[in-house]
C-alpha cells in the first residue's frame, strides 16, 4: 500500500464543483475507485462542511454507516476522550439499523431510537444519557459537540485502528463475529413528481391503523424465505427528558425475526417528492456474515416493494440511489 495520504476536492466551491456534496456510494464514486485498486488501507469522504462521512477500506470495502456507529461505540474505551470522560449511553435514529442495539445490550448501557432529525439527540446528550450517536445518513457524532461531526468520526476510526492494528475490513470482522451482522441497505426514489408518494404513504397508515396484515406470513421469490409480520406502526417518540412527543415519523414493518422495513416520505418540495426505503436484518450464523448485502436482502427488497406497492406509486422500476 501507498505510503502517502491523497486528499482530493479539498477546495471550497459554492457549488461543490458541480458535484453533489453527499458521501455516498454513488456521489463519492471516484473515491470508490481509488480505493479499489488497493493502494490505500483507509479512506473517507466528507459532505461539504464536514459533519457527515462515509467509511472505506482497502478494495473498496465499504462500512455502513449503521456499523460504523456500532464500531465506534464497541471500540470507545481506546479513545482519550471517553478514558476521561466515561461512557453513557447509545442512540440511533429509527430508520438506522440495530448493529448498535448489540452493542448496548452486551455493554449493558442504555439505547435510545430516536425520529430522524439530529436535533433529537440534543436532549440525551445535555442530559448526559448518551455518549455516541448516529443516523443511517452517513451522520456520527458524540457528546463533546452537539452536532454531528464527520471529522470527529474519521479521527476515532483512525484512532481504533491504530488501537487494534487491523485492517477495516478485519476490524468489522472481527466485529460481527463478537455482535453478529446487521444487514442493512436504503433505497431512495428522489424527484418523483406528483400524488404518488403521498399516496402510498396514506394508504400503508391505512394498513396500520386496521391491522389487517398483522401476523400474515409472505413468501419470498429468493430463497424460499418467508417472513411473518409482527409489528406495523407509524413510529413515534417521547423525549424522556422534556416529555415532548413527536409523530408519523415513519412507518415500521418488524418481522418475528426481527428484520425491519421502514418507509418515509422526505424532500417534498419544488423538486418533487424522495420516497425512502429502508431495509435491516439481523444474522448471526458467520457462515453469512461476508456475503454481499445486497444479495442477503433481497428477500426482503422484493417483500418490501411487494406490500408498498413501490413501482406502481413511485412510476419507477429501480431507485436513484442505493446506500
Amino acid at each position: 500500500a501507498k505510503d502517502v495520504v491523497t486528499v482530493k476536492n479539498c477546495e471550497n466551491l459554492e457549488d461543490f464543483g458541480g458535484r453533489h456534496p453527499d458521501p455516498n456510494l454513488t456521489y463519492a464514486h471516484e473515491l470508490v475507485e481509488d480505493m479499489e485498486h488497493g493502494d490505500y488501507e483507509f479512506g473517507a469522504a466528507f459532505d461539504g462542511d464536514g459533519d457527515r462521512n462515509m467509511i472505506l477500506g482497502k478494495h473498496g470495502f465499504f462500512v455502513t454507516p449503521c456499523d460504523s456507529l456500532a464500531v465506534l461505540a464497541a471500540n470507545l474505551q481506546v479513545i482519550p476522550y471517553f478514558q476521561k470522560h466515561g461512557v453513557c449511553g447509545y442512540a440511533r435514529s429509527m430508520p438506522t439499523s440495530g448493529a448498535i442495539d448489540r452493542v448496548a445490550e452486551k455493554s449493558q448501557k442504555s439505547l435510545y431510537e430516536v425520529p430522524t432529525g439530529w436535533k433529537f439527540f440534543g436532549n440525551l446528550m445535555d442530559s448526559k444519557l448518551i455518549s455516541i450517536c448516529g443516523e443511517e445518513s452517513f451522520g456520527t457524532g458524540s457528546d463533546h459537540i452537539r452536532e454531528k461531526d464527520g471529522m470527529w468520526a474519521v479521527l476515532s476510526w483512525l484512532s481504533v485502528l491504530a488501537n487494534v492494528d487491523r485492517s477495516v475490513e478485519n476490524l468489522l470482522n472481527a466485529h460481527w463475529n463478537t455482535y453478529g451482522r446487521n444487514f442493512f441497505t436504503r433505497y431512495d426514489y428522489e424527484e418523483i413528481n406528483g400524488p404518488g408518494p403521498f399516496s402510498m404513504i396514506k394508504r400503508l397508515e391505512q394498513i396500520c391503523t386496521s391491522n389487517e396484515l398483522m401476523n400474515k406470513t409472505f413468501n419470498t421469490p429468493y430463497g424460499n424465505k418467508q417472513y411473518t409480520i409482527k409489528l406495523m406502526d407509524d413510529f413515534h417518540y417521547k423525549d424522556p427528558v422534556d416529555g415532548s412527543y413527536t409523530e408519523n415519523q415513519g412507518i415500521r414493518i418488524i418481522f418475528t425475526d426481527g428484520s425491519r422495513l421502514v418507509f418515509r416520505l422526505s424532500g417534498t418540495g419544488a423538486r418533487g417528492a424522495t420516497v425512502r426505503l429502508y431495509v435491516d436484518s439481523y444474522e448471526n450464523n458467520p457462515s453469512t456474515y461476508t456475503k454481499d448485502a445486497q444479495e442477503m436482502l433481497k428477500p426482503l427488497v422484493s417483500l418490501a416493494i411487494e406490500i408498498a406497492q413501490l413501482k406502481e406509486f413511485t412510476g419507477r422500476d429501480k431507485p436513484t440511489v442505493i446506500t
